[in-house]
């Protein structure tokens, strides 16, 4: 969506707040023996609490609240029995929707003892966001968003998951455009406009950057079962630095 009022834009950054709080709920929550159906479980109370829905159980019927991935778990990882382990490498990522507008964020949190292998992963992917924020502006090109992303990858030697990428939201989960380049492409040629609300969202992994879907229909792994990290905001582009609309 592009946001074409004050109202508009209070309302993106109502529910903004509502799944960053979410995220650092469940992050504050995480510890080994915790089991990912029971940190879905938290986020979705606290979803309930403040009045918002499940994007994923609204949009997809998901099954799950929140998507909860660990170690080789890309993406969309499914809320289950499975207990956290010390070590882990757990990726958080909450959307939802409130008096219609939705937003997604996400972010990677290791459990402590934490390896420097995961430590590096994590920064990395952290200063690649950051590096996309700081280049999207109105009048600049999407794969702006690629290019900077691709240049924390490549001097880290870390793999892009080129098959994951942002995406429009605001008035649904999913908008146009509908994939947002994590690597620079010139096929990538449409220019952000002021009020633009999208995802910004880096993966990056040691390994091909290769991914499946695993037999639940949900979850994405890397196919070589190397880590990989995600950290996300949903943005609104100015003419100046970003609006980030889930930052809390």
């Amino acid at each position: 969506m592009t946001v074409e009022s004050d109202s508009d834009l209070q309302g993106l950054m109502r529910i903004g707040q509502i799944v960053g709080e979410a995220v650092r709920v469940m992050a504050e929550s995480l510890r080994p023996g915790i089991t990912t159906k029971e940190l879905d479980e938290i986020g979705a109370a606290y979803l309930k609490k403040r009045g918002a829905r499940s994007a994923p159980i609204l949009t997809y019927k998901y099954p799950g609240a929140t998507c909860i991935s660990i170690n080789d778990e890309a993406a969309h990882g499914v809320p289950c029995k499975r207990e956290v382990k010390a070590g882990d490498l757990v990726n958080i990522d909450v959307s939802a929707e409130l008096d219609g507008y939705f937003a997604d964020t996400g972010a990677s949190f290791p459990v402590p003892p934490i390896s420097p292998e995961v430590e590096f992963l994590c920064d990395c992917t952290q200063m690649a966001l950051d590096a996309a924020l700081e280049v999207v502006r109105d009048g600049q090109r999407i794969n702006v968003i690629g290019r900077a992303v691709e240049s924390i990858a490549n001097k880290a030697g870390l793999h892009i998951i080129r098959d994951l990428g942002g995406h429009g939201v605001g008035r649904g989960l999913h908008e146009d455009p509908r994939n947002i380049p994590n690597y620079y492409t010139n096929r990538a040629k449409s220019r952000l406009s002021d009020g633009m609300v999208m995802t910004i969202e880096p993966f990056l992994t040691f390994g091909s950057g290769r991914i499946y879907t695993a037999r639940d229909g949900w979850t994405l792994k890397t196919s070589d079962g190397q880590l990989a990290a995600q950290y996300e905001h949903t943005v609104v582009i100015t003419h100046g630095k970003p609006i980030l609309v889930t930052a809390v």
